[in-house]
């Protein structure tokens, strides 16, 4: 039988920071093995990428789920340079870019909604209006690694319905001695910055430090990353295609941009752990994230067909007008930014004691907090007031990247374009339209839980350990809108620009300028005055939820043998009773005219949450896995919401008035009684592990049965109570839009991994390696009742990943690509609200090569190169194949070092 290092496992368990006791006993029986074993085989050293993927191999065979890791080539160094870009790099997970980077998770095609994400196993909060973490508030250089769990165990608290991403801080005194790691990158785009004032250049910095005292019963973990990372985003935007007289379809608005963001983070941590003796251990660990991004946007908005502009000189291919020019063009000047404060705090503390002979107790804390405030700032400006100042020729060429334009006039002209409102948008509340707009959200999360367990080991032929216990979480999210219309002071409705910054160019899409200022000089200065927002869409943005959970839960461990191979695993169950409760405002009208009341909602329910993993080692590095779960999921926090827009419409206040038609009577808003999302998951897995750790082959099969899906539906609603502008109605009775729990369905699928290193080919291949996965998912959910082509968020039915890599004598260098098939992602609509939009294939390449001294002078020192998105992918999303939105992000570079000592 071949032989396994297992110190591996307890060097990948370290590197993980995991101290559960639900892992205590297998830690001490890999102990045990270990010294036995580390009689017979030599050790040898294995660093770098190589070590990274052993270190994951051997969390991956040796756990009783089926699960996914990625863990750290060394002390603050993941292999990419955002979570987000490893974890999509493992099969059935995939990553959706967001201003050019790997944002949120999406596991076996299912949305970030379905997904849960830990710190040190416990549940975090979110800085959107739902639960997906945006996995960027976590810096990589201060995580040992991330597990991805794709089947449950009864003690995994937190679970999430697709998959739960547990993300690891390290253990100090696992890690055994005294280290300190300092990085230090430079990182630039290979489009300079685009907006008149941007920054172009970047950087990344971490420090961590990590030591023991007292006889190693005292373990400290300190560390730091700083991170001003921009990027560059060449933009054009479809309204959409319009209908020609004959009848061919031509675009009927446009609208180019340059985007110039700005993400600056600074993220510590604090692990400290006291262990004085085998029976005793207590840990306290610290993360704290400061999150600040600026989007600056420049943008010409062109109302075209849809704007009443004339057009002429029409070529036509396939039913498309590929080129031609409109007159009467009355363009918009837009500088808007977009600007967002977030920190984050999470604590936990942990003591795990031995109780009496084979009893050992564990009580875990923790707090988990975040607060998030966005300024999202438009200002518009253009030649004249609608009906007054030049309109423009404009002529126009589809191609691959939207549309290129030739304009005739000058908008980077400061004489010509002026701070007004060129179309009379929000006339009905600034006179002559308005200026623009000012949003500022803020959201505050918050989450605190307690866990009490208890765990037994027992000798018997099939069971060797019971543990059971308790959780309890409180969780609370609210979100505050202050929405404001920009006007001119004393009724103006233009005025020369005060504080004008330079020229953007938007040459990308044909159009050499444009006039650039910072919108906020506008307020501070007093050149804007800002009107609330009265209207009802507004004050139904602010919400709170809260949700109380209290989870019990019992999880045997399996430890037997069937015929000749040894099972192992564990089953049980979790018992969840959650109380979820929200209020908020509904809201009817606008302007004066607005009116509105207080509204309180929730619901109570009890799920219960079965689940079996099982590991069949078939000997010889082969296993086969099998886990049966019943899973939940709930609801998006902004589905939950109280809050609804209603009206009461006299006109319809009849006698011909039914609840089902032509009721006075209507609404649209949030549903606080939603139940989860459950589903009944079946999931089988084959994995091989090579000799003398030289990789792996796995192939997973699984099967969802999605009990039931959250659609928005019309329902009958009774409106009783509600005010009607002293009318009296006819009937109470009317239909409301809201989430409500539907009709659900299957998601299936394969997912295949190859890990392999050369020297399995040949000798001379031996310091050659390579990575393959891809997986294949389908689904029967129909996500919207109304439109049953519509795909499931989140969903791409093929992905693949490629990594090839090479190491030796310190010198390495790698190339990887993912690609995943088209989806269903959710991008920042009108007013940062959420739209679903389909977004097309993509492959995105990156290399890196670095070159390390682990002798002499320079010992500890590691020298490094690393390029993203090689190939310059950009993110395209179509309507009837033609083009909606186009973006490109440019090629990133990084140069950089590390040392450790």
């Amino acid at each position: 039988m071949t032989k396994f290092k297992l110190s591996m496992l307890t060097l990948a368990l370290a590197a993980a920071g995991t101290c559960s006791m639900a892992y205590a006993q297998t830690t001490d029986q890999v102990t045990e093995q270990q010294a036995k074993a580390d009689e017979q085989i030599e050790v040898i050293s294995v660093t770098g990428f190589r070590r990274s993927l052993q270190d994951s191999q051997n969390i991956k065979m040796f756990n009783s789920s089926i699960v996914e890791a990625v863990s750290a080539e060394d002390i603050g160094k993941l292999p990419d340079v955002s979570i987000a870009e490893s974890l999509a790099r493992l099969p059935g997970l995939t990553a959706q870019r967001l201003n050019g980077r790997g944002q949120v998770i999406s596991i076996r095609g299912l949305s970030p909604d379905f997904s849960t994400a830990l710190l040190n196993g416990r549940e975090q909060v979110s800085s959107g209006d739902n639960r997906g973490v945006e996995f960027d508030q976590y810096p990589s250089e201060l995580l040992s690694g991330v597990v991805v769990y794709k089947t449950p165990d009864a003690g995994l608290v937190g679970q999430g319905l697709s998959g739960t991403a547990d993300m690891r801080l390290i253990s100090p005194l696992k890690h055994g001695e005294t280290t300190v790691a300092v990085n230090a990158r430079y990182e630039w785009n290979q489009i300079d910055a685009l907006n008149a004032g941007a920054d172009d250049n970047g950087r990344r910095l971490s420090i961590s430090y990590i030591d023991q005292f007292a006889d190693n019963t005292i373990g400290i973990a300190l560390g730091y990353a700083n991170m001003s990372n921009p990027t560059q985003i060449e933009r054009f935007e479809a309204w959409g295609y319009a209908d020609t007289d004959d009848g061919d379809k031509v675009i009927g608005g446009a609208k180019v941009y340059a985007n110039s963001n700005l993400l600056e983070r600074d993220g510590f941590i604090g692990v400290f752990e006291y262990k004085p003796n085998a029976d005793f251990s207590t840990t306290v660990d610290l993360y704290y994230s400061k999150f600040d991004e600026t989007q600056r946007t420049s943008f010409i908005e062109m109302p075209l067909l849809w704007g009443g502009a004339a057009l002429s000189d029409a070529v036509v291919e396939n039913g498309l007008v590929t080129s031609g020019t409109y007159s009467g063009v009355k363009a918009i000047v837009r500088n808007h930014g977009n600007f967002r404060e977030s920190d984050l705090f999470s604590a936990g503390w942990k003591t795990e004691f031995k109780l009496a002979d084979n009893w050992f107790g564990t009580v875990d804390v923790s707090h988990s907090k975040l607060d998030r405030t966005d300024l999202i700032l438009e200002s518009d400006a253009g030649t004249g007031t609608l009906g007054s100042g030049a309109t423009d020729t404009i002529q126009f060429q589809m191609n691959g990247k939207g549309a290129t334009f030739n304009a005739g006039l000058n908008y980077a002209d400061p004489a010509l374009i002026l701070l007004t409102s060129p179309q009379g948008w929000g006339g009905d509340i600034i006179p002559g339209g308005q200026l623009g707009y000012y949003n500022s959200p803020t959201i505050t999360d918050e989450l605190n839980q307690i866990r009490l367990s208890a765990k037994t080991l027992i000798e018997h032929d099939v069971f060797d350990e019971v543990e059971f216990g308790l959780n309890v979480s409180s969780r609370e999210k609210d979100k505050q809108a202050n929405e404001y219309f920009l006007g001119l002071p004393n009724g103006a409705t233009s005025a020369a620009i005060p504080n004008v910054r330079g020229t953007t160019s938007l040459s990308a899409f044909g159009i050499p300028g444009m006039v650039s200022y910072d919108p906020r000089e506008l307020i501070s200065s007093g050149t804007l005055e800002l009107v609330r927002n009265p209207n009802a869409d507004v004050l139904i943005k602010d919400w709170n939820v809260q949700e109380d959970v209290v989870t019990g839960f019992v999880k045997v461990g399996v430890s037997t043998s069937i015929g000749e191979i040894p099972v192992t695993g564990n089953f049980g169950t979790q018992v969840v009773h959650t109380d979820q409760s929200s209020y908020a405002l509904a809201a009817s009208g606008t302007g004066i005219d607005v009116s509105s009341f207080r509204l309180e909602g929730g619901d109570k329910y009890w799920e219960v949450l079965p689940s079996m993993n099982l590991s069949f080692d078939l000997g010889e590095g082969h296993f086969v896995r099998l886990g049966l779960a019943r899973t939940m999921a709930r609801a998006r926090m902004d589905q939950l919401r109280a809050s609804q827009d209603f009206s009461f419409n006299p006109a319809n206040n009849n006698a011909q008035a039914t609840p089902e038609s032509n009721s006075p009577w209507s609404a649209n808003g949030g549903n606080p009684a939603l139940k989860p999302w459950i589903a009944n998951a079946l999931d089988v897995s084959y994995e091989y592990y090579f000799d003398d750790s030289l990789g792996y082959m796995s192939l997973a099969a699984f099967y969802k049965d999605l009990e039931s899906y959250i659609y928005e539906q019309a329902v009958i609603q009774d409106f009783t109570g509600y005010p009607s502008g002293g009318i009296t109605p006819v009937i109470n009775e009317g239909v409301a839009t809201k989430p409500q729990n539907g009709e659900g369905g299957r998601i299936n699928g394969l997912e295949f991994s190859l890990s392999l290193s050369g020297a399995m080919l040949t000798p001379a291949l031996e310091n050659f390696g390579t990575i393959l996965t891809g997986s294949w998912t389908d689904s029967s959910i129909e996500s919207d009742p109304n439109n049953p082509s519509t795909p499931l968020p989140g969903l791409s039915k093929r992905v693949a990943n490629l990594t090839v890599y090479y190491e030796n004598a310190g010198f390495a260098a790698r190339v990887s690509g993912r690609y995943r098939s088209d989806f269903l992602g959710e991008i920042a609509g009108f007013g940062s609200g959420r739209d679903l939009k389909m977004i097309e294939a993509e492959t995105v390449v990156d290399a890196q090569v670095s070159y390390s001294f682990d002798t002499g002078q320079f010992e500890g020192l590691t020298l490094l190169l690393q390029a993203n998105n090689i190939t310059d992918e950009p993110f395209v999303r179509t309507e009837n194949g033609n083009i909606i939105e186009y973006q490109r992000y440019g090629r990133t570079f990084m140069a950089g070092l590390s040392y450790k000592f």
